[in-house]
C-alpha cells in the first residue's frame, strides 16, 4: 500500500513508542458532580467522539480512518474489544496483526485523540455472539452474563490478560484512555444480576485501579437503567436522531442527578439484517439532533462514526432469527470503505458550531477499480472433497452433534446418514423442533432436494430408495448478539424426521475450510461437474475457482475494489486465502463485497474461490464473477422477513 510521507513517519513513531506510553504523568480525567461536566487536568471538558471497530477495520486503514475522524472535528474515539476475536480457543490469545489493539491505541493516541474504551465481557456490536467466545457454550446450561461460576471464571482469566495491556494507555498513566465501559446494555438482558456488575466492577478495579472513570451504557429509559447502573459505575445512555433529546437525557439524571449528559451511543444509521432493505438515517436528522445535544453541553459518541465489514464469519444475529450481512456500512458518515459522505461534512459543519475543527481537507476517499470479470470453474464439491476438509474424519453418533460438540466454532459442518425407508414418493424431511441452527443443504445420493431453513423453512419432501446416502451441509450463519437468546448452538440441535421416523445412525464431519482454502488444496486437485436437482434450480454445495492478474502498467494499483455474483445465490468467497465474507444477492440487501487492496497482490495472480451453497450458473449461465468499482448495499429485496423498528433495541430482545 502507498502512504503519504507524514502518514509513514507517523506509523514509524507509532511502532516505536509503542509500551513507551506508561510516562511519568500528572494527568487526571474525572468527573466534575459539582459543574455537571467531566474534568480533564482539573478543567471542564466536553468529547464528541465517534465509533470505530478496529476488528471490522484492516490494520492497514486505521490510520486513514483515524484521520478522517480527526479532521471532522471529533476529540475523542470509542471503539469495543471482542473476546471471542482475540481468544477464540481456551487461553488461545491473538493480538498480533489485524488484532493488535496496543498498536490501534497508540496510533489513536499519535493522532491526538482520547479514548473510550468498551472492551467488554460482552459488547454486543452486531458482533458474533455479542463478542463472547462460543466455547462459553460447552457447558450447556451456562447462563452468560451472570454469576455463573463457569462463566465467571471465564471473564476473570480473560480480563486478566486483557486489562494489564490497557492499564497503560489510561490517561492517569500518559495514555488516551479516559473512560472504560464495564458490561454493555445490561438493562437490556434478562438476568437482572446486580451481584455480576458487581464482581465485574470490582475485577475492572483491581486491574485498573481506582482514578479511572468506570460507566454503563443502557437505552434512554428508566426500565433499561434500573437494571443496567450499579453505584460506582457512571451511567450513560444511548439513543438516535428524531427523538427529544431533553427528555431522552431525563432517564439518564434520574439515576445520575448530577454530573455530565453523556449519549455514548448517537445513531448516525442502523444495522441491516439479510432480507431487508438497507438502513438509511437521513442525514439532516441526524444533523438537527446532533446540533440538540451539543447545546446542551452534553458529551456524545456518534454510532458509527465508520461501520467498516463482518470479514469471515464474525457478524451477529437479533431474534427472532435475523442474520446480519457482511457488510457493516451503518449508512455511517465514513462509508465501509472509508469513503467521504455527505453526512461527514455536515456532520463536521455542526462539529465546528461548538469547538475548533482542524484546518485542511480531510483524507481523500481511496480510489477503487474495476478489474472486471473472472472466469470461474468448478474444483469440487463438497461431498467429494470430504478427505481433504475434515482432518479428523467422521464422528459417529446415534443423534446429531452440535457445532460445540464437535469442537467448531464457525463455519459448516456436514451431517450424513441413509434413508431408512424408500422414499420413491416424496417424504417430508423435517425438523418438527427448528433444530436446524442455520441453513441445512439437503442432498440425497448427490441430488440437492431442497433447504431447511431455521424459522423459515422446517419441513421439504425428498425421494430416494432406501439406503440411499442423505447429506445436510448446515451453515453457521452467525449467532445471536441482543438479548436472551445468545447461547446460540450451532448445527442440527435436534432430532431431523422422516415422515414419522427418526433419522439416527449419523456420520459427521467436521469442516476446516478455511484452513484447506488457504492453503491453496482446491487448486491442486481434479475438476468436476455440479449435480442439478430435479428442478435443475439447486446445485449441489461446491467450490469453484477462478484467477486475475492486476494490469500491469497502472499506477498505484492495487486499489480497493467490490465484488459482484452475477446469477450466484449465497455462499462464502476467499481472495488469495483470506476469507471475505457471506455473499447472497438472492435476499439481499447487499450484493457487493468489499475488497480491501491490501489481500491483492501484483507478483503472481489472485485466486477466487468461491463456496456457492445453492445454484451455481455454471452449467447453464455465465460462469463469472465480476470486480466493480461501486458498491450495491440497497438492492431490490423480495424475500419477507420480520422489520424492526429503528433506533428502539427493545424490539430487538
Amino acid at each position: 500500500m502507498a502512504f503519504p510521507g507524514g502518514v509513514l513517519l507517523l506509523l514509524l513513531s507509532s511502532v516505536l513508542a509503542i509500551g513507551n506510553v506508561k510516562l511519568a504523568s500528572s494527568s487526571t480525567f474525572e468527573i466534575d458532580y459539582k459543574n455537571d461536566c467531566f474534568a480533564k487536568d482539573g478543567k471542564p471538558f466536553r468529547y464528541v467522539s465517534g465509533s470505530i471497530h478496529y476488528s471490522r477495520i484492516p490494520r492497514v486503514y486505521w490510520v486513514d480512518r483515524l484521520q478522517k475522524m480527526y479532521m471532522a472535528g471529533l476529540n475523542a474515539i470509542q471503539t469495543y474489544v471482542p473476546w471471542n476475536y482475540h481468544e477464540a480457543l481456551p487461553k488461545q490469545y491473538n493480538f498480533t496483526g489485524d488484532r493488535d489493539l496496543e498498536h490501534f491505541l497508540q496510533l489513536a493516541h499519535d493522532i491526538g485523540f482520547l479514548v473510550i474504551l468498551r472492551p467488554g465481557p460482552y459488547i454486543c456490536a452486531e458482533w458474533e455472539m455479542g463478542g463472547l467466545p462460543a466455547w462459553l457454550l460447552k457447558k450447556n446450561d451456562i447462563v452468560l452474563r451472570s454469576s455463573d461460576a463457569d462463566y465467571i471464571n471465564a471473564v476473570d482469566q480473560w480480563m486478566g490478560t486483557l486489562l494489564p495491556k490497557i492499564k497503560p494507555f489510561l490517561y492517569q498513566n500518559g495514555g488516551p484512555i479516559i473512560t472504560v465501559q464495564v458490561e454493555n446494555e445490561y438493562g437490556s438482558y434478562f438476568a437482572c444480576d446486580y451481584n455480576y456488575l458487581r464482581h465485574l466492577t470490582k475485577l475492572f478495579r483491581s486491574h485498573l485501579g481506582d482514578e479511572v472513570v468506570l460507566f454503563t451504557t443502557d437505552g434512554a429509559d428508566q426500565g433499561y437503567l434500573k437494571c443496567g447502573a450499579l453505584q460506582g459505575l457512571y451511567a450513560t445512555v444511548d439513543f438516535g436522531p428524531g427523538g427529544n433529546v431533553t427528555k431522552a437525557f431525563s432517564a439518564q439524571r434520574h439515576a445520575e442527578p448530577r454530573g455530565p449528559l453523556v449519549n455514548s451511543e448517537f445513531y448516525t444509521g442502523w444495522l441491516d439484517h439479510w432480507g431487508e432493505h438497507h438502513s438509511v438515517v437521513n442525514k439532516d436528522a441526524v444533523a438537527k439532533s446532533l446540533n440538540e445535544i451539543l447545546a446542551l453541553g452534553a458529551n456524545v459518541n456518534l454510532y458509527m462514526f465508520i461501520g467498516g465489514t463482518n470479514f469471515g464469519y464474525w457478524n451477529g444475529a437479533n431474534s427472532p432469527y435475523a442474520p446480519q450481512p457482511t457488510s457493516y456500512d451503518y449508512d455511517a458518515p465514513l462509508t465501509e470503505a472509508g469513503d467521504l459522505t455527505d453526512k461527514y461534512f455536515l456532520i463536521r459543519d455542526v462539529i465546528r458550531m461548538y469547538k475548533n475543527v482542524p484546518d485542511g481537507p480531510p483524507p481523500p476517499t481511496t480510489p477503487k477499480f474495476a478489474y472486471g470479470a473472472v472466469k470461474m470453474k468448478m474444483l469440487k464439491t463438497v461431498a467429494s472433497a470430504l478427505d481433504m476438509l475434515s482432518f479428523s474424519g467422521p464422528v459417529k453418533s446415534i443423534y446429531p452433534l452440535t457445532f460445540i460438540d464437535m469442537k467448531q466454532h464457525f463455519g459448516f459442518m456436514l451431517y450424513r446418514t441413509k434413508l431408512p425407508k424408500d422414499c420413491s414418493k416424496p417424504t417430508p424431511l423435517s425438523s418438527p423442533l427448528n433444530g436446524v441452527h442455520d441453513r441445512g443443504y439437503v442432498t440425497v445420493d448427490g441430488v440437492p432436494q431442497g433447504i431447511l431453513e431455521r424459522d423459515k423453512c422446517l419441513s421439504i419432501n425428498i425421494t430416494g430408495a432406501a439406503g440411499s446416502e442423505v447429506d445436510i451441509l448446515v451453515e453457521n450463519m452467525g449467532r445471536i448478539n441482543y438479548g436472551k437468546y445468545i447461547n446460540d448452538f450451532k448445527g442440527l440441535v435436534s432430532n431431523l424426521t422422516l415422515g414419522s421416523d427418526t433419522l439416527s445412525n449419523w456420520l459427521i464431519y467436521s469442516l476446516s475450510i478455511d484452513e484447506v482454502v488457504s492453503k491453496g488444496f482446491f487448486w491442486k486437485g481434479s475438476h468436476g461437474r455440479n449435480v442439478f436437482s430435479h428442478s435443475a434450480k439447486l446445485t449441489t454445495p461446491a467450490f469453484y475457482g477462478g484467477s486475475f492478474s492486476i494490469p500491469s502498467g497502472i499506477p498505484d494499483l492495487p486499489q480497493d475494489t467490490y465484488i459482484h455474483f452475477p446469477d450466484w445465490r449465497k455462499g462464502q468467497v476467499w481472495i488469495n486465502g483470506f476469507n471475505l465474507g457471506r455473499y447472497w444477492p438472492a435476499r439481499g440487501p447487499q450484493v457487493t463485497l468489499y475488497v480491501p487492496a491490501h489481500i491483492l497482490r501484483t507478483d503472481a495472480p489472485n485466486n477466487i474461490t468461491v463456496l456457492e451453497l445453492v445454484s451455481a450458473p455454471c452449467d447453464s449461465g455465465t460462469c463469472t464473477v465480476e470486480f466493480v468499482d461501486t458498491p450495491i448495499l440497497n438492492a431490490t429485496v423480495s424475500h419477507p422477513a420480520l422489520k424492526h423498528k429503528m433506533f428502539d433495541k427493545g424490539d430487538l430482545a
